[in-house]
């Protein structure tokens, strides 16, 4: 009796280390998912500008970014395939077109790409504007289309499934292609901010869920 006695006592015990090391594990899983909710919620990604076009210009493309003295000189130059925008306290125009552009009253800040060619019914162009502090990302998703981003502050990391890129503050990338799955997170020592340029299907969702392969 005192053998199954213990036996049983020892079964007992172990039943519940297991529900301890059970109940352990489910609460860091918790913790963990909570903890990646709140990065995702601390990274935010905001439009500032988009227009739809019909068709894109001919060749390989280049985002042409440009500063200007205000919003007004900017527009006076604004084209079909541009965007104006402010942001950080300075006046933008995003232009989508070839290679060596430049527009009148403008400063030129970078020109991005050529960027990954996007064949749709009808074109969106969009200009969001993406802050988060150290350690906050994205979840991983999708586009229809095309990204490029500029960093004005800090540092943006970008992870594919053909690995990770990282862009400090005044540098640019051109961006993946449609569908490609990806994740944003801030990785700087100071808080990020960005302006992000997209050419996607106007047709399809702008954003959709993915996993990392």
């Amino acid at each position: 009796m005192s053998s199954i006695a213990s036996s049983q006592s020892r079964t007992r015990s172990s039943g519940r280390r297991l529900g301890l090391w059970a109940c352990l594990a489910l609460a860091s899983l918790t913790l963990s998912s909570r903890a990646i909710s709140q990065q995702a919620s601390l990274f935010v990604v905001t439009p500032i500008a988009e227009k739809r076009i019909a068709t894109l210009p001919p060749g390989p493309l280049f985002w042409r970014i440009e500063n200007f003295p205000s919003i007004v000189d900017a527009q006076r130059v604004e084209g079909p395939t541009a965007l104006v925008v402010e942001s950080a306290g300075r006046f933008w125009m995003f232009t989508l077109g070839p290679a060596g552009g430049s527009s009148r009253g403008g400063t030129m800040v970078a020109e991005v790409g050529p960027i990954t060619q996007v064949q749709a019914p009808q074109y969106l162009l969009r200009i969001s504007q993406a802050v988060g502090p150290p350690g906050s990302m994205t979840p991983v998703h999708t586009h229809p289309g095309s990204e490029a981003i500029y960093v004005v502050a800090g540092e943006s990391t970008h992870r594919t499934p053909h690995g990770i890129d990282r862009v400090g503050a005044g540098q640019s990338m051109a961006g993946h292609g449609a569908y490609m799955p990806m994740q944003l997170s801030s990785t700087g020592a100071t808080d990020l901010l960005s302006l992000v340029s997209f050419v996607v299907d106007a047709t399809r969702p702008f954003t959709s869920p993915a996993t990392m392969p």
